[in-house]
Order: C-alpha cells, then sequence, then structure tokens
C-alpha cells in the first residue's frame, strides 16, 4: 500500500512539474498562474499547495529533477571515461549542456539564478547552491578518475582543477542564459576552445 502511494504521489509530482514547465515557457515565469498549472496537471489547487508553496519552489524542483537526470549521465561518463583529458571534458560538459534545455527556457533558469542570488537564505536558493555543488563534484571527480589513470600528471591538484573547470563552464552557461539568439553549439564550442590549452597543460600524455 505504501508503494502505492509513492507512485501516486510521484506520479502527480511529475504532473505538476511538466504542467508548470509548459505554461512557464508558454505564458512566462510572471504570468503562469497556480490555479492554470494544478488544472492542467489535473489536481485540485489545495493538492498542488501541499507539494509546493509557490511558483518559486516548483522552478527550484525543475532545476533539482533537470540536474539529478543530468548527474546520472554524468556519472556514467566518469566511470568510464575518454582517457584524453580534453575529450572527457567535453564529453561531460556537453552532456550538462545538452540536457539544460530540456525542461527549462532560458528566461527559467534566469528566473532561477536571479532568486538564488536575491534570497541567499531562502530554502529554494539554499537548494539551488547545493545542486551546483553536486555539478562541480561531479567535475572534480572527472579529474580525479582522469589522474589516477595515469592521464593527467601526478603533481596537479585534481579537485582545485576540477572547480576551474566547473566555474567556467557554469559562469559561461549563465553567459548562455543572458543572450537569447545564443545557439547551443556555439556556447559548446566556446567552452572547448577556453578547456582544450589547460588540458594540454596538465595532461601526462604530450602531442606532438
Amino acid at each position: 500500500m505504501a508503494g502505492l502511494r509513492a507512485k501516486q504521489k510521484a506520479d502527480k509530482t511529475r504532473r505538476i512539474l511538466e504542467a508548470a514547465t509548459t505554461l512557464f515557457r508558454e505564458q512566462g515565469y510572471d504570468s503562469a498562474r497556480i490555479e492554470d498549472i494544478a488544472e492542467m496537471a489535473e489536481v485540485s489547487v489545495g493538492t498542488l499547495y501541499n507539494y509546493y508553496q509557490n511558483k518559486g519552489d516548483i522552478l527550484v524542483a525543475t532545476v533539482a529533477m533537470e540536474v539529478t537526470e543530468v548527474l546520472e549521465g554524468g556519472a556514467r561518463i566518469v566511470a568510464n571515461p575518454p582517457l584524453n583529458v580534453a575529450e572527457a571534458l567535453r564529453t561531460l560538459i556537453d552532456q550538462y549542456y545538452d540536457h539544460s534545455l530540456y525542461y527549462l527556457s532560458k528566461e527559467m533558469w534566469r528566473t532561477a539564478m536571479a532568486i538564488s542570488i536575491q534570497q541567499p537564505e531562502t530554502p529554494l536558493s539554499r537548494r539551488y547552491t547545493e545542486l551546483d555543488g553536486q555539478l562541480c563534484a561531479q567535475v572534480v571527480r572527472l579529474v580525479e578518475t582522469l589522474k589516477a589513470r595515469g592521464v593527467i600528471q601526478a603533481g596537479v591538484d585534481a579537485k582545485a582543477m576540477g572547480e576551474v573547470f566547473f566555474n567556467n563552464l557554469n559562469m559561461m552557461f549563465i553567459e548562455f542564459c543572458k543572450v537569447d539568439a545564443m545557439p547551443l553549439e556555439e556556447l559548446k564550442a566556446r567552452v572547448n576552445a577556453q578547456h582544450e590549452p589547460i588540458a594540454a597543460l596538465i595532461s601526462s600524455i604530450k602531442i606532438v
């Protein structure tokens, strides 16, 4: 019985998030109404409020769903990465970027970022920061894995270098979200071009 309730709860949660992302895209985050989200999700407004207190909670839950799926895909890459620093980074980061607009539009990302900065002590902001930390930790694990397999020089600080790569890919994603006209392929190409020289410097395998 408990398993059935958990399944029903997960189903309602998914319907609410899918309805919200649809309306956020169609109407804009500010214009979308809780009542319309509930109607599209086929739940009562009261039920929706049992799950989420406001639109901000729904938005961060969508970000969490996005990041969870990205981390799952990233874990498979980190477990068996290409044995080339630049290629391994590109494979992981492209997976992040390719999934980034699956649930969220650029406007939705901008809103989530703004809320996390403007209200740093709220649960929503803390959750956003926590998700960023999980992504950063995964990039660090990739660098650690490559170092353990002899692809990166032994003297390289894997944690510091992973944080450098993450901070750059995160900053570039923010810039991407600011510019509606920028295509995803341009973002990926620019980040790869920025990372390639660093990857060459720390690689234990020098290409002549």
